[in-house]
């Protein structure tokens, strides 16, 4: 029998009890109660939402769940909407009471073009969000997102960050991940990208033992194939 380190035991078993949910969207009944900029935002209503700017409405204003106008324009994907509330002073980089901003939405969403045009508004790559102290390229890299996670890095995220679970989007890949082709194709990005695949968990365990422990060969290969030990 298998006797794993007990670092690694300790790893996985953290990994079991992870948090899997991200931020939350507006649900239907929140957008229906939408007023003002909010329900303009969300239903993409361009008109409305440049005369409520143009008579000094407030741009950043919020919803119960701390959602700017701006954030529910990314979460429902109304780029003309996003782009006409930029250009009104709306903060790019704002944070919701969950801590997520646009680029994390879109990284969660694994949807490129709203990550695109957030990063054009001035959304940086590199902040750290979520409850978790983590950033848009760990949810990323969580979720098997590849192309989110090339996108991100080449925007200049943190590739080594580190947040309050102790993990880095390297351990995500891992951890959280699947060992399918999502997330072998998220952690070859990430070695490609500069990422340290020796950066271990707060228990010890590093990326190449957790991979070997989770029987996910092809990662455990391209691990040490990068220097892992």
């Amino acid at each position: 029998m298998l006797t794993l380190p007990r670092a690694v035991v300790v790893g996985l078993a953290l990994a079991s009890v992870a948090p899997t949910q991200a931020q939350v969207a507006p649900s239907p009944s929140e957008i229906a109660a939408y007023r003002g900029l909010l329900a303009a935002a969300a239903s993409g209503d361009l008109a409305t939402l440049r005369m409520l700017t143009a008579q000094g409405s407030k741009v950043d204003v919020r919803d119960a769940r701390g959602r700017t106008p701006l954030i529910v324009a990314a979460f429902t994907r109304q780029h003309d909407a996003m782009r006409t509330l930029a250009a009104a002073g709306a903060d790019p980089n704002a944070l919701d009471d969950d801590r997520y901003d646009m680029v994390t939405i879109a990284a969660v969403a694994d949807d490129v073009a709203t990550l695109t045009l957030a990063l054009d508004l001035g959304n940086k790559a590199t902040n750290v969000t979520s409850r978790y102290d983590g950033t848009a390229l760990i949810a990323a890299a969580h979720l098997g997102h590849a192309g989110v996670v090339r996108k991100l890095i080449t925007a200049g995220a943190p590739v080594d960050h580190v947040n309050n679970l102790g993990w880095t989007a390297v351990i995500e890949s891992i951890v959280l991940g699947d060992g399918g082709p999502r997330h072998i194709a998220t952690l070859a990005a990430l070695i490609e990208g500069g990422a340290n695949v020796n950066i271990a968990d707060r228990t010890g365990a590093t990326p190449l033992a957790l991979a070997q422990a989770k029987g996910y060969g092809e990662m455990a290969h391209m691990i040490a194939a990068a220097g892992g030990r």
